[in-house]
């Protein structure tokens, strides 16, 4: 093909057509990387928005089962685990919240887009459970509660997982691996209650 006939695609439709496929696929793709609320701060990416707003719904499920065990279980141990879940979450919530209103994004993901799909189905707690919590007594309510964190804590850590592996946003990769660790050490706690 001669010069004046390269140069001639270069001046026609063809970087029109490419400005709007990358434009389609940057817009199809959940992780590419968005524009921070501040030039100064690093970028994020879909699976830091995923992390954060599962985590908060995790986050808001799991405060279900520890408000009541922090005032019901028996136990000593597994009311101090669950005072201390508490605390750690309201504190987790406050940064994640922080982050999303930073980047113009909703506290959770619209449940008909779909917008989760591919990361993972895990389990959520139901009304059904947080039922058969509340209706257990004495050392019944403990083991059903210890079952219910058990679970609820494996979620979170396969949540904070997908962070630390794919996320964009150091801090959130940061808060990532500490809740991470966090949480298995509680899980074995758990582990230990119910053993």
């Amino acid at each position: 093909m001669s010069p004046e006939r390269v140069r001639g695609h270069r001046r026609g439709p063809v970087p029109a057509v490419v400005a709007v496929v990358m434009l389609l696929v940057l817009a199809a793709c959940g992780d590419a990387p968005r524009a921070p609320a501040s030039a100064s701060s690093p970028a994020y990416n879909g699976t830091d928005v995923m992390f954060l707003q599962m985590s908060l719904a995790y986050i808001g499920q799991g405060d279900q089962v520890v408000s009541v065990a922090a005032q019901r279980a028996t136990g000593p141990q597994l009311r101090a685990l669950a005072a201390e879940l508490a605390a750690q979450w309201r504190s987790e919530a406050q940064t994640m919240q922080r982050w999303l209103t930073g980047w113009q994004q909703p506290p959770s993901a619209d449940p008909g887009a779909g917008a989760h799909a591919g990361h993972g189905d895990l389990h959520s707690l139901r009304p059904s459970d947080i039922a058969e919590l509340t209706a257990a007594k004495g050392e019944q309510f403990d083991r059903t509660a210890v079952s219910l964190l058990l679970g609820h804590l494996h979620n979170c850590v396969e949540v904070s997982r997908m962070e630390a592996t794919g996320g964009g946003y150091p801090p959130a990769k940061a808060l990532a691996e500490r809740t991470t660790a966090t949480r298995q050490a509680q899980i074995q706690r758990l582990l230990a209650l119910a053993a």
